[in-house]
């Protein structure tokens, strides 16, 4: 009996000559799909505008007095906030048993007595979170202000005017002809959403330095009433902020630690579900809040989906695509077959994984379908664990965390993937131009060595909302709706 091997591995016992014979449709259809993927990925390979390098990036680290533990989190919420006894209690589990450590960071308005919780306070916060990034940025890569033609900043609640985009064009004395852009109100994916903005300025403007930076406002959200589905940014949001010089100039193709391969957008705002299941709004006291409803589930599993079918091509080796679409093409022509659906090993393409730090279920879920080992969703895991949940910053802590173990060899794939609200998701693919050794600028650089530490045993949120389910809980079963339903599972 002869086997269907594909790419040396063993791929079904299936005796081919019965193929040919009961299914002469399936080789009508394998032969020309084979063609096509063949064909999409030299394409892929061989297409290619400017090439768009990141020279450098540079993470905030908040001072030392701005730490809090969970507890004084927990007290200092009951004394200023006036929370009921029902909401301590449920802050209290989730701070118990979404990831985070006991060092994260707050601003320094909400460790005032009283907290000040002031438009003054939120520009202060983000100001000293945004300088602090780009100083450092400037002093790593040595460019002059004058040299960055390109202004990117983005913010997700907090806006002010001028905006943040004028602030630093002001204080760095940026050049009059700059191009500056200001992002808010888009949520966790908005990093990444910027760099694709980014992407396609240096791909018009030859020659050129963009400066990207993202930061969040925690004391601008703060909400202060006791509706449950408005409580979670309370909980896991930090004080974070990074800066990313990016170059188009053939000069930095040797110095730069990273080379952009792709950048994957996915969306689902045009659905009521998904444009309302993340929703700012007013709780029936007038206190301001971010609500989580139940359509939350529908929205994730939609885009994430949408967004993890569009990087699978561009990242998986053919053996593993192949593999992939042998699967679905048995399964449908074998009538009774009790053969598995294939999840492709996303680990056998990516180096290192950076998912969004949303919390440690959605962490737990995402090595699980995707395949990632422990080490890979290390840097994801200890981010969390100390630095809370940054927003859209929080995937480069994760990148900074990696380098400081001195993990980035030359040639390695990062794959980072944000989401929020809208419903947005978003990916973008780097690949290291040179072997990265350890930083004295880093985040990380005081305390590299005391990490990994044994998160195994925080336990699963199981109902963090009544009503309306949670982000966390929810999102556990997006990667598997993925996968059933992109292989044709009826379920």
């Amino acid at each position: 009996m002869l086997k269907l091997v594909i790419f040396g591995t063993m791929f079904s016992t299936i005796d081919l000559m019965e193929l040919i014979i009961i299914y002469p449709k399936l080789f009508l259809i394998l032969v020309p799909t084979l063609i096509i993927v063949i064909f999409w990925y030299v394409f892929c390979k061989s297409t290619a505008g400017s090439r768009i390098f990141l020279v450098d990036f540079a993470c905030y680290k908040p001072q030392n007095n701005q730490q809090i533990c969970r507890q004084n989190f927990l007290n200092r919420s009951s004394r200023e906030l006036k929370f009921n006894s029902d909401t301590l209690k449920f802050m209290d589990r989730i701070l118990q048993r979404s990831g985070l450590g006991d060092k994260t960071y707050v601003s320094k308005g909400l460790l005032s007595d009283p907290m000040d919780m002031s438009t003054k306070a939120a520009k202060e916060e983000v100001e000293m979170a945004v300088f602090g990034a780009i100083d450092e940025l400037l002093l790593k890569t040595g460019v002059r202000c004058e040299e960055i033609g390109i202004l990117v900043s983005v913010c997700g609640v907090f806006n002010i005017m001028p905006s943040l985009s004028s602030v630093i064009v002001k204080r760095y004395k940026l050049r009059e002809d700059i191009r500056s852009y200001n992002m808010t109100g888009m949520g966790c994916s908005a990093g990444l959403i910027a760099l694709g903005l980014v992407q396609n300025l240096l791909k018009v403007h030859d020659n050129s330095y963009a400066l990207l930076v993202t930061t969040e406002s925690t004391t601008d959200n703060v909400y202060k009433g006791n509706d449950r589905s408005k409580l979670l940014s309370n909980c896991v949001f930090r004080v974070g902020a990074v800066a990313l010089l990016l170059s188009n100039k053939p000069s930095d193709q040797n110095t730069c630690k990273y080379e952009l391969v792709h950048t994957v957008r996915s969306q689902t705002t045009n659905t009521d579900r998904s444009y309302n299941c993340i929703f700012m709004e007013e709780d029936e006291q007038g206190h301001r809040g971010i609500s989580i409803n139940k359509d939350l589930l529908y929205a994730a599993m939609k885009t994430i989906r949408s967004n993890i079918s569009t990087v699978a091509p561009l990242v998986l080796p053919l053996s593993e695509q192949f593999r992939y679409l042998m699967n679905i093409i048995v399964r449908r022509f074998r009538t009774g077959s009790k053969m598995e659906p294939y999840n492709p090993e996303f680990s056998r393409a990516i180096d290192h994984f950076f998912p969004h730090v949303g919390g440690k279920p959605v962490l737990d879920d995402l090595q699980k379908k995707l395949g990632f080992s422990d080490e890979q969703m290390e840097a994801s895991r200890m981010t969390l664990y100390r630095f809370g949940n940054t927003s859209n910053s929080s995937i480069w802590y994760e990148v900074a965390y990696v380098e400081a173990k001195g993990r980035v060899k030359k040639g390695d794939t990062l794959w980072q993937i944000a989401f929020g609200s809208g419903f947005k998701c978003s990916s973008v693919i780097w690949r290291a131009t040179r072997s990265i050794d350890r930083d004295e600028m880093n985040p990380w650089r005081d305390e590299i060595d005391e990490f990994p530490v044994d998160v195994s045993k925080i336990g699963a949120l199981s109902d963090l909302f009544v009503a309306s389910k949670s982000r966390y809980w929810t999102i556990r079963t997006v990667v598997q709706g993925f996968c059933l339903q992109s292989s044709g599972d009826p379920r």
